[in-house]
């Protein structure tokens, strides 16, 4: 007895499931963390590349505002030495007189005006004012005593006078320059420049640069943001603040201090600053940090610093970062998606022999659909063929239909054609034989009234049979009919039945060129007005009206009657083929069918409405674009 080999026991189930366990646990928090250290080590490197690229720019920058502010301020220094050239200031700091004082006003104010400073004065050696380029304005200072003014000090000593403060009389900021008059070797008086560097904020702001200058004091004198002026930048003891109130150098103003919300020192001269955010200018952000460089401007004790804001360039290295971390992201998603991948395809592999037998089997009823649908798609075109030789078939006999319509209408004019025709012929056996006896006679007048009246009666009947020949030869599919030939021509085939019937005819339609051929539409006219003569018969008042206009570029032609009108029963089967209500053999019951069919097939449409008295039958059909309608009015005839 042969035994079977046994078979392989499985592991246990918690073998199995504890490494998937344990990779659904502990994978995606170390993808997680993974991505964040990433992210947040690519910001940091990013931040750091881009202050650097910042502060290299913002160096070049610094330089160059710091070397048009000394600019701006080096421009006036030459200024109040030129005083001591003009010998009407010297003599009126040797020997003050009213008449040197104007003539020193004078020059003093076109030498303000030429060097567009904002006022210069000269002081004698105790500090009152003698002379100034402002003594007409109201806030001159004219006799003002200026010797508590630091430049005034420093100037007397015969040191170059330089300062920067808020008049005591006006309350306006500017730079002060002082230099000593000298006569003989001792300063007898002192000449001040004041000039305003608003223009320098004005330029920055244009420029939208942030930047600020300070003073000794450590106090900004220039700033590009207004709510930054005459703040410190540095704490004040309060023997400092005593001083400066004492001098009045920044006049009453409280000079609190511009105390930022962090600072971090990056290199020499180069700080992370973070000031509150201006509400009024920023209302995205509560906090703005910025790049702060500084440079000392030559000359004087100022400093310039100029602020870089860091929004942008966090910005861009949170994208940075972002990017990095959405890369990093990317990537562990392709490689768990290629182990998942690689799992896929061995199961794949053991399932394609099964699929390749389903897919023999699915071509195999592929096939057989597939003949089936070219057996259906040859009775489909055979089917096609057959309708479109149906639809030849019926067109033609349409055709034919309207024809035989047309000659029916010929038949039934045929009285009064024959006596249209018959009154002119015999006017002309008449005519003819009198004016031979009158040319016998040598009556040439007469002989030629008779002629003329002859040519009158041909041309009579010429038109008459003119009519005939248009109303009766065949129509096209497409064209375009004028209005107002299509309802004379359909008039004169009526003529006769007109007169007899003693009809009042009221036109009032606007003409236009309709698209439809004129025959077609005239075949129309012809079946509607006709319709009119038999519908009012009876009437002892009979009367009929055209009217017409143009509605939203489709032209609606109403064709109105005091008939009789149609009974309700009749109205269900009016535009039906055969159908009609005249007596015996009047009437094929083909003339609306006709004309309903030929509105139709020119995009147009015939309705029939029934008042109180009469019908009503409303024709519509399009307007050829670019043609101006013109109104027609006829009297009643």
């Amino acid at each position: 007895m042969k035994c079977d080999s046994p078979l392989p026991r499985a592991a246990p189930p918690s073998l199995i499931v504890k490494p998937r366990l344990i990779r659904q646990l502990f994978l995606p928090p170390l993808i997680l963390i993974l991505v964040i250290v990433l992210g947040y080590a690519a910001y940091r490197v990013s931040e750091h590349y881009g202050i650097q690229t910042l502060s290299e720019s913002g160096a070049r920058q610094l330089e160059l505002h710091a070397r048009t502010v000394e600019s701006e301020i080096s421009k006036y220094t030459y200024l109040p030495s030129i005083l001591e050239l003009e010998d009407s200031v010297s003599e009126l700091l040797r020997e003050p007189s009213p008449e040197l004082q104007n003539q020193v006003n004078g020059y003093l104010e076109g030498l303000n005006r030429r060097s567009r400073s904002r006022a210069i004065y000269v002081l004698d050696t105790t500090g009152r004012v003698l002379a100034t380029s402002n003594w007409r304005d109201s806030d001159s200072y004219q006799g003002e005593d200026l010797s508590f003014r630091a430049y005034f000090q420093d100037a007397i000593r015969g040191q170059p006078g330089r300062f920067y403060g808020i008049g005591t009389t006006t309350g306006e900021s500017g730079y002060y320059l002082a230099h000593g008059l000298e006569d003989k070797g001792r300063i007898i008086g002192v000449a001040v420049v004041k000039v305003r560097l608003e223009t320098l904020e004005e330029r920055w702001q244009r420029a939208r640069l942030e930047a600020f200058v300070s003073d000794e004091n450590g106090i900004i004198i220039l700033s590009s943001d207004p709510t930054r002026r005459l703040k410190s930048v540095r704490p004040l003891n309060e023997g400092l603040k005593e001083r400066l109130a004492r001098s009045l150098q920044y006049y009453w103003w409280p000079l609190n201090e511009l105390v930022p919300l962090e600072r971090h020192t990056l290199t020499e001269g180069v700080e992370e600053l973070t000031f509150p955010a201006n509400a009024s200018v920023d209302q995205e952000h509560t906090q703005v940090s910025y790049l702060a460089q500084n440079r000392q401007l030559a000359d004087t004790p100022w400093h310039l610093t100029l602020l870089t804001p860091l929004e942008d360039l966090r910005r861009e290295a949170a994208n940075q970062g972002m990017l990095v971390a959405v890369a990093c992201a990317l990537v562990t998603f392709l490689l768990i998606a290629w182990n998942e991948r690689r799992k896929v395809i061995a199961t794949r592999l053991a399932a394609r022999e099964a699929l390749q037998a389903a897919n023999d089997e699915l071509e195999r009823k592929i096939a057989e659909r597939t003949d089936h649908l070219r057996a259906s798609n040859e009775r489909l075109k055979a089917q096609i063929r057959e309708r479109r030789q149906a639809e030849e078939t019926l067109r033609k006999a349409q055709d034919e239909l309207v024809q035989a319509g047309k000659l029916a209408a010929i038949g039934q004019m045929s009285t009064s054609i024959a006596h249209e025709l018959n009154q002119p012929l015999a006017a002309l056996r008449t005519l003819s034989g009198n004016t031979v006896r009158f040319l016998e006679r040598g009556a040439l007048d007469t002989a030629s009234t008779n002629l003329r009246t002859i040519n009158d009666l041909v041309d009579r009947m010429g038109r008459i049979t003119a009519s005939l020949r248009a109303f009766a030869r065949r129509g096209e599919d497409k064209g375009q009919a004028q209005l107002s030939k299509a309802v004379e021509a359909a008039l004169q085939l009526l003529a006769g039945r007109l007169e007899n019937h003693s009809l009042a005819l009221h036109s009032n339609f606007v003409d236009a060129t309709l698209g439809i051929d004129q025959t077609r539409l005239e075949q129309i006219l012809v079946n509607l007005i006709g319709n009119a003569l038999d519908a009012t018969q009876a009437q002892p008042l009979p009367e009929l009206w055209l009217e017409g206009q143009v509605l939203d570029e489709r032209y609606r032609l109403c064709v109105r009657d005091n008939g009789h009108g149609i009974d309700s029963e009749a109205r269900k089967h009016l535009f039906e083929p055969f159908f009609t209500t005249k007596p015996g053999e009047q009437g094929l019951g083909l003339g609306l069918t006709l004309s309903a069919s030929l509105a139709a097939a020119a995009g147009g449409s015939l309705s029939a409405e029934h008042p109180d008295n009469g019908t009503v039958f409303i024709l519509s059909l399009p307007v050829i674009a670019g043609t101006a309608p013109e109104p027609r009015t006829e009297a009643p005839t």
